[in-house]
């Protein structure tokens, strides 16, 4: 492995959330970023930092840094609740494949989606965090007008959040998910920045309970129309018509399907060498 560059010169002149991704990305020989989900934090023991902790002990030299946007743990975790998506993309893998597809330099190596839901969500079943009076206030505002301009640009849910039965309001009124993944016209620079990658590998959790529908995980979502049947991403519009370059990728091997036996994020380390840190080295 390369020799990283001193930590305070990567850091150094940097103002945003989504600059400093960028400077991270240009190291990514030897940095590793990561994104978390919305209600856990930076630094939690029993999900991000154990994570974190685990790969510093399996890739030699590698410097990992969960991100944490705010000065407190606190701040961290209503950020990741209330900040604009499109000024911090800072937490889930769906909002590090925007970095991916807007930002081409420095280049991205890899692409690892870790219960990153692609095709967004369309329910909060297990809304976490422990200040469940902000999940129930959530669930109000995507009941009550999840498309409007207050709620799509101050609720970082309403941004990936993804309606099948309103699938017109979704694509004229979603201010990212519809965006990234092309819905209102194809923008060819998102198209060639992501088929760059060398691998998208994206992780589903098979008993995840965190995540509705769970198929985004791998890029499939609920046929438009109903919420009930279930189409995967190659038979979907986005597939098909290779809006992203996700079939032309899948056809030079460049896009990677894992699945885990587990609830979201939950693998074992055994799991996790044997399928993820191939792609870290």
């Amino acid at each position: 492995m390369e020799t990283c560059l001193p930590w305070k010169h990567v850091t150094d002149n940097i103002n945003t959330p989504t600059e400093f991704t960028i400077k991270i990305i240009a190291n990514y020989h030897c940095y590793l970023f990561f994104f978390f989900f919305a209600g856990d934090s930076c630094c939690n023991p029993l999900s991000m930092g154990a994570i974190k902790k685990m790969v510093e002990e399996e890739v030699p030299g590698i410097y990992v840094l969960s991100l944490m946007i705010g000065k407190t743990v606190v701040q961290d975790t209503e950020n990741g609740f209330f900040m604009d998506v499109n000024e911090q993309v800072s937490f889930g893998s769906q909002f590090l494949r925007a970095v991916a597809q807007r930002c081409p330099n420095p280049p991205m190596k890899n692409l690892i989606s870790v219960g990153g839901q692609h095709q967004g969500v369309f329910g909060l079943p297990r809304c976490p965090g422990e200040s469940s009076h902000i999940c129930e206030w959530i669930r109000k505002m995507l009941n009550s007008g999840a498309y409007t301009d207050t709620v799509q640009k101050h609720l970082v849910q309403a941004q990936y959040w993804h309606d099948p039965l309103n699938d017109d309001l979704y694509k004229k009124h979603s201010l990212f998910l519809a965006d990234i993944n092309q819905e209102r016209v194809v923008n060819e620079t998102y198209k060639k920045n992501l088929m760059s990658l060398n691998k998208f590998v994206m992780v589903k959790f098979l008993q995840d309970t965190m995540v509705d529908p769970v198929d985004s995980e791998w890029f499939g979502f609920y046929k438009p129309g109903q919420d009930k049947e279930l189409e995967t991403l190659q038979e979907s519009a986005i597939y098909t018509e290779d809006r992203l370059g996700l079939a032309e990728m899948d056809s030079a091997g460049k896009l990677v399907f894992l699945a885990t036996d587990g609830d979201h994020l939950q693998f074992t380390r055994e799991w996790f060498n044997d399928n993820l840190l191939p792609y870290l080295r």
